[in-house]
C-alpha cells in the first residue's frame, strides 16, 4: 500500500481495509480472511463467534449510558469476486491486492482502484466500516453484532446457512450497497441454470482449417447492477462470429468464456475445424462483429481475432449446430422492467459462463446462466424458457442455488431513522430504492425470520470487473452517515 493511501481519511476504515486487501480471498476460499478478522476484533477485547461453515459473528457492547438499546446487526461477506485482465500476471489464491491512489478521468475525483484486478471494495470496504465502528471509542452506539459471512460473491452460501440462533439482532445495516446517496430496501432473488452437452470426439481431417476465435476487450460488469447499460457480452459474440462465419460443417473442439456466475464476461474464445477457407469467413465474421459491437454499444474496446491452432480432434457438425444454436437463443440482458418501480430492472438473464472438458475421447461443454428477478413467477418463466432453449438443442438442463428476493418494507422504522439522519447530515433527501442485484437481505429474512432490514455503503463502480474502483470522498461521507445513524439507533 502506497503512503499516499496510508494518509487517507477516514484513516482508521482505509487502514482497516488495506488489511483486508492484502489477505487472499476468493469466494469458498476465506479461512485466510476469516482468522485475519477474527485476529483484528480479539485484538481489540471483542469476543467472536464462528459458524461451523465459517460465518464470524462480532460481539460489541454498547457504549457507556447505551447499553440497553436494541442491538443493530452490521452486515457484510468476507470474500470478493476475483477477475482481472487477460494481461495481467496476478494469483489471487496467494497474492493480495495492490491498492493504487488515482483520479476518475471524467471528474477527476480521488479514487482506489487496483492494479488490473478487481479491487475487492464489493464487499471489503463494507466490511471496514463496521470494524471500524466497532473498534473506533469515539463512535457512540448500542450493543452491535457484526455479521461477516462467506460466499457473498458467489453462492450466498454463508447466509443460506443462517438460522435464528445465528445472532440476537433484529434490526440490520448491510454495508454492501454502491451509492452514497441511496438506501436501499429491497432486492432481486435469482438462479442458476446449466445447460450440458456431451458427446464423442472423431478426427479432424488432415485438409481441414484449423482455428481459435477470440473475443477480448469488453467492459464486462456486475450482471445485477450493470446488466441494463447493454454491456457486451463475450460469450454471446463469440457465438455470433461462430454462426455467421462458421458454415454448416463447422466443427468445434472446445469453448471457454468467462468465470464468474454473477460478471458479464469479459472474454470467451473457441477452438474449431472446418473446410477450406474456414478462417477466412471467420476472420470476415469477426470483422463484421466487432464493427457493429463498437457501433452499437459503449464497447470499443472490443477486439476479436482469429488464429490458426493446431486441433486433433472435434465433435460432429451437428453437435456443434446445436450448441451455438442455444447460444444465439439464450436471452442476455435486461428481460423486463419492474411495472411499479420507476427505472428498476424486474428480470434478467446473463449467458455467464461456458466450460469445456475433454475426458477419454468425449466432450463436455457446460453453458452456465444467472438469472434475476423480483418476481417469483417471473423468475419460473425465465427458467422455464432457458430450460426450453436447452432441451430443444439436446442439453441436459440442471437449475440450482436459487435464493429469495427482498421484499421492500417502506414503513420500515430503521428507514425512517436513516433518512431523517440523511437529511439532517447532508440537507437533502436520500433516494429509496430496490436494487436488482442479489444482496444477501432477502436470504437472511427468510433464514431468520422477521428482520428491519436496510442497506448502504460508499460509491462504487465496476464491481465484479477490474474497472472497480472506489470514490475516496464517498467513504468519508458513508462513515459519517453510518456513526450518525447508529448513535441515533442508540
Amino acid at each position: 500500500m502506497s503512503h499516499s493511501i496510508e494518509t487517507l481519511q477516514p484513516s482508521q476504515v482505509w487502514q482497516i481495509f488495506a488489511g483486508i486487501a492484502a489477505v487472499p480471498r476468493p469466494s469458498k476460499q476465506e479461512e485466510r480472511i476469516r482468522a485475519h478478522v477474527k485476529r483484528f476484533a480479539e485484538s481489540k477485547g471483542l469476543k467472536v463467534r464462528e459458524e461451523k461453515i465459517g460465518n464470524l459473528i462480532i460481539e460489541v457492547p454498547g457504549t457507556k449510558g447505551h447499553e440497553s438499546a436494541p442491538i443493530t446487526v452490521l452486515q457484510g461477506h468476507l470474500d470478493m469476486v476475483c477477475e482481472k485482465n487477460s494481461g495481467t500476471a496476478h494469483d489471487f489464491d496467494k497474492e493480495g491486492i495492490k491498492l493504487i491512489l488515482d483520479k476518475a478521468p471524467k471528474s477527476g475525483e480521488p479514487i482506489v482502484r487496483a492494479d488490473g484486478t478487481t479491487l475487492g471494495a464489493d464487499n471489503g470496504m463494507g466490511v471496514a466500516l463496521a470494524l471500524a465502528a466497532a473498534t473506533n471509542p469515539s463512535v457512540v452506539h448500542g450493543p452491535l453484532e457484526i455479521l461477516v459471512t462467506i460466499d457473498g460473491g458467489a453462492g450466498m452460501g454463508g447466509a443460506k446457512a443462517l438460522t435464528p440462533e445465528s445472532f440476537k439482532g433484529r434490526r440490520l445495516i448491510n454495508l454492501d450497497s454502491e451509492e452514497d446517496d441511496a438506501i436501499y430496501i429491497g432486492c432481486a432473488g435469482g438462479c442458476d441454470t446449466n445447460l450440458i452437452w456431451k458427446f464423442g470426439l472423431s478426427d479432424v481431417e488432415g485438409s481441414a482449417e484449423t482455428c481459435r476465435v477470440i473475443v477480448e476487450g469488453l467492459r464486462g460488469g456486475h450482471s445485477g447492477g450493470e446488466i441494463h447499460e447493454g454491456r457486451g457480452n463475450a460469450i454471446k459474440l463469440l457465438g455470433k462470429v461462430l454462426t455467421r462465419g462458421g458454415g454448416h460443417d463447422l466443427r468445434i473442439a472446445g469453448m471457454t468464456g468467462g468465470s464468474k456466475r454473477n460478471a458479464i464476461p469479459r472474454e470467451a474464445h473457441a477452438d474449431v475445424a472446418g473446410p477450406a477457407g474456414l478462417m477466412k469467413r471467420l476472420a470476415e465474421a469477426a470483422k463484421a462483429v466487432e464493427g457493429e459491437t463498437k457501433a452499437d454499444s459503449f464497447e470499443s474496446g472490443v477486439k476479436i481475432r482469429v488464429e490458426k491452432v493446431k486441433i486433433d480432434k472435434a465433435a460432429a457438425a451437428k453437435e456443434t449446430a446445436a450448441i451455438l444454436a442455444a447460444v444465439s437463443a439464450l436471452p442476455s440482458g435486461v428481460l423486463g422492467m419492474h411495472p411499479k418501480v420507476p427505472n428498476l430492472v424486474q428480470t434478467s438473464n446473463n449467458v455467464s459462463t461456458v466450460e469445456s472438458k475433454e475426458s477419454g475421447g468425449s466432450l463436455e461443454i457446460v453453458v452456465g446462466c444467472l438469472s434475476r428477478s423480483s418476481s417469483g413467477s417471473r423468475l419460473e418463466e425465465t427458467k422455464a424458457q432457458l430450460s426450453a432453449i436447452g432441451t430443444l438443442a439436446g442439453a441436459a438442463v440442471e437449475t440450482g442455488n436459487q435464493y429469495p428476493g427482498w421484499e421492500p418494507d417502506v414503513d420500515s422504522a430503521t428507514l425512517a431513522t436513516c433518512k431523517s439522519v440523511y437529511e439532517r447530515l447532508f440537507g437533502e433527501a436520500p433516494e429509496v430504492l430496490a436494487i436488482h442485484a442479489g444482496l444477501e437481505c432477502g436470504i437472511i429474512g427468510k433464514r431468520v425470520g422477521k428482520m428491519d432490514m436496510v442497506s448502504f455503503g460508499p460509491h462504487i463502480t465496476g464491481a465484479h470487473s477490474p474497472d472497480e474502483v472506489v470514490y475516496v470522498d464517498s467513504v468519508a461521507k458513508s462513515w459519517k452517515f453510518l456513526q450518525a445513524v447508529l448513535a441515533e439507533l442508540a
